[in-house]
């Protein structure tokens, strides 16, 4: 029988690690073993502390660790310790004419490359610093000869790996080291992957960057789900652990039962808009659609006067706000009938014990909301057998982006109320229309198939309250049906792209009714 399909004995380990969590216990383990352990800078000093012997890379090498640590376990002594063949005689003559040792076991996990990348704060010499290379280089040869050496890349296998040492005299068979490379091709797979998203999305900084030729991503399975969109369908959550600003997959649940998989991406649609706001604000979601929005002096206030544009619409909602949430604020939250979802960059203390009496209302909390959205930040959308890459719609528009193409300008309040609405209508699914009064969404109309008709659903939603108010529109009208639904409610102002071949018709409607409007040049369809 040959040497690699018999269990092999651990006699000497290089461990060099990034993750210290259960390295004390997983060392002195091993130390029972007799094994000898070589290791690294930060990860032999934890070791040393801990009471610990082993002996450093360079004492193995007879080469110090320099540039900074760039290079210390890139020698010939580390890579034919784990690379040569245990069962050819050749290796075995060779390994011994140049004085070098065998490594059996090799423990390794990698700088957090992805962890420092999804810190917005991040600069790009520290997120190159974390890109290791020794790190996958030892695991990619320890995993190519697992014939003759174990690899272990996640704290969590050091029990394992114990356990199975015991049940076996210090050795480990070839069924389970074939398991462990598997998790350390895996490893290496995913890191690169990262490193290669980061490289590659970096290119899309503005609306007229190069997109990348090939794009790739690497997700990780952070929750299972009871079911998908329907009972029928089953559902899992994965994350982008290279993704660099606020995401559902870093927020926190304090409280209610888990999330679903529509409830997620209801959620999502809620943070992007809290995102766009710096003012006190607060959101109300259904179907990933707002039913209500508005800004206030507080968080009570804003929330207030968003619930109030759809109470309706608001049973059984997604709400978001973009600051703490204080105890003025939770009363109201708590009378709210019933909410699926709050997400919030945080909360007061006695805020959340209210909060949590309803023990099915899920609380979530994430800390990044009040960074806002990161820069050059590109956004996808999976199809059949292909996915849709493109930048985000982060385009800001401000009072002097403003053309005003009526008779009559919009006053200073209205020109505020314009602009409110207009990053409204962004996070509305088109055909959009919002009207807004007072910096709060009192009538909303989404996701029709004409204009016309979303112009209908947002003035009966918003009744009486259209009179004085202002309304958006995510693109252009090409006729003046749509203007004149809510012009005739009582609209005073409209903020819309323009570019239409019916732009004079409409311009006259509205001139007609002594109302203003202003063209922004751009759109904001989302489909």
């Amino acid at each position: 029988m040959k040497e690699s399909d018999k269990k092999i004995e651990i006699k000497r380990a290089l461990i060099s690690v990034s993750d210290k969590t259960g390295l004390a216990e997983f060392a002195s383990a091993l130390s029972e073993f007799g094994v000898e352990i070589i290791s690294t800078g930060g990860t032999l000093a934890a070791l040393k502390k801990a009471g610990i012997q082993a002996i450093s890379v360079s004492t193995f090498t007879g080469a110090p660790e320099i540039l900074g640590g760039r290079v210390k376990s890139l020698h010939p002594k580390v890579h034919a310790g784990i690379l040569y063949r245990r069962d050819n005689q050749e290796d075995e003559d060779e390994l011994a004419q140049q004085e070098y040792k065998r490594i059996d076991l090799v423990v390794v996990n990698l700088y957090p490359f992805e962890k420092t990348v999804a810190n917005p704060d991040s600069t790009d010499a520290e997120i190159i610093e974390n890109i290791d290379v020794g790190g996958p280089t030892m695991l990619r040869a320890a995993a190519k000869n697992y014939s003759g050496v174990a690899v272990v890349t996640e704290p969590d296998d050091y029990g394992v790996v114990i356990a199975a040492m015991k049940e076996n005299d210090g050795k480990l068979d070839i069924e389970f080291r074939r398991k462990l490379a598997t998790k350390a091709f895996n490893m290496t797979h995913r890191y690169d992957r990262a490193i290669s998203a980061y490289f590659n999305t970096g290119k899309a900084v503005d609306n007229k960057a190069e997109m990348p030729d090939k794009i790739d991503y690497a997700f990780t399975l952070k929750s299972s789900m009871r079911y998908g969109e329907n009972p029928h369908q089953q559902a899992s959550f994965y994350v982008d652990g290279n993704f660099k600003g606020a995401t559902l997959g870093r927020a926190e649940q304090l409280a209610g039962k888990e999330l679903s998989y529509n409830n997620i991406g209801d959620l999502d649609a809620c943070l992007d808009m809290l995102l766009d706001f710096d003012e006190p604000f607060a959101c109300v979601l259904k179907h990933a659609n707002p039913c209500g929005a508005a800004v206030g002096a507080t968080i009570a206030d804003a929330y207030r006067d968003a619930l109030a544009c759809d109470p309706l619409s608001a049973f059984g909602s997604i709400i978001g706000v973009n600051k703490q949430v204080d105890m003025a604020a939770a009363e109201i939250l708590h009378q709210t009938f019933f909410v699926e979802c709050i997400l919030a960059p945080g909360f007061d203390d006695d805020a959340l014990a209210l909060l949590k009496k309803k023990k099915n209302r899920r609380l979530l909390v994430l800390p990044e909301i009040t960074k806002g959205r990161p820069k050059s930040e590109t956004v996808s959308k999976y199809v059949r057998g292909g996915v849709l890459l493109q930048t985000a719609d982060d385009l800001v528009t401000k009072e002097s982006d403003l053309k005003v193409i009526t008779k009559k300008k919009p006053t200073s309040d209205e020109t505020k109320s314009l602009l409110f609405a207009w990053k409204i209508v962004k996070h509305t699914k088109s055909n959009a229309i919002v009207i807004v009064k007072n910096m709060a969404t009192v009538g909303i109309g989404m996701g029709q198939t004409s204009r016309v008709d979303s112009s209908e659903l947002a003035v009966k939603r918003a009744g009486d309250r259209a009179k004085g108010a202002v309304l958006a529109s995510d693109a252009f009208f090409p006729m003046p049906d749509g203007a004149e639904v809510a012009l005739n409610a009582g609209v005073t102002a409209i903020i819309q792209p323009g570019g239409s071949k019916g732009d004079e018709k409409v311009i006259e409607a509205v001139n007609e009714k002594n109302a203003a409007m202003v063209f922004t040049g751009a759109r904001h369809f989302k489909h």
